[in-house]
């Protein structure tokens, strides 16, 4: 385990820290242009974009304070140490496993990597209509997520995907995402009964 100043460094600059591995993952992208498909170009691109969704999301902590007053009374639900693992665990590596499947394996497993933006940016935007409020990300998350993802699983679908293909793209985008859900309601009613 990390000593405790690297800890402390990653969880103030992860954001960042992604937002220049972006741009490193974008200037790779004319190079891959030109030997993989499409299909296989867009599930590359969803990692890249998303790191920028998440410096909107996350620059200065506002979606764990978001998240935290809205879904715990703003007590400390959602941790930095959580936000970091799930977005460096279920977003990162979980786009990276999915680009080596759909290289080689077979391409259809590359919604893994597809839907989780569609489901997130789906997020945001019931956020935002049941609130009627802003929600860090909301912004990103429809002018790129919704977009990028929509692309990838319409190039993917043209390639030929099986129905299992898209079964495990969309179930892992939603346990993820129920997973924080029932993790920050669950630390919220045991911070509640504190």
């Amino acid at each position: 385990m990390p000593d405790r100043g690297i800890r402390t460094w990653i969880y103030a600059n992860w954001p960042y820290a992604g937002l220049t591995a972006c741009l490193f993952l974008l200037l790779m992208t004319p190079l891959l242009w030109s030997s993989w498909s499409g299909a296989m170009l867009l599930v590359y691109l969803q990692l890249p974009l998303y790191m920028i969704h998440q410096v909107e999301e996350h620059h200065r902590d506002r979606f764990r304070a978001f998240v935290n007053r809205h879904m715990a009374g703003g007590r400390d639900a959602l941790t930095t140490e959580g936000v970091v693992i799930i977005n460096l665990g279920g977003v990162w590596a979980v786009d990276l496993v999915a680009l080596y499947l759909a290289y080689f394996v077979r391409p259809g497993l590359g919604l893994i990597a597809v839907y989780l933006p569609i489901v997130n940016g789906l997020v945001h935007v019931a956020g935002w209509a049941g609130l009627r409020e802003y929600n860090p990300g909301l912004v990103s998350a429809v002018t790129l997520l919704l977009p990028a993802g929509a692309a990838g699983w319409w190039l993917l679908v043209r390639e030929g995907c099986t129905m299992a293909d898209h079964a495990w793209g969309l179930g892992v985008a939603i346990a993820i995402h129920v997973a924080i859900v029932v993790s920050v309601r669950r630390q919220a009613v045991r911070l509640m009964g504190e």
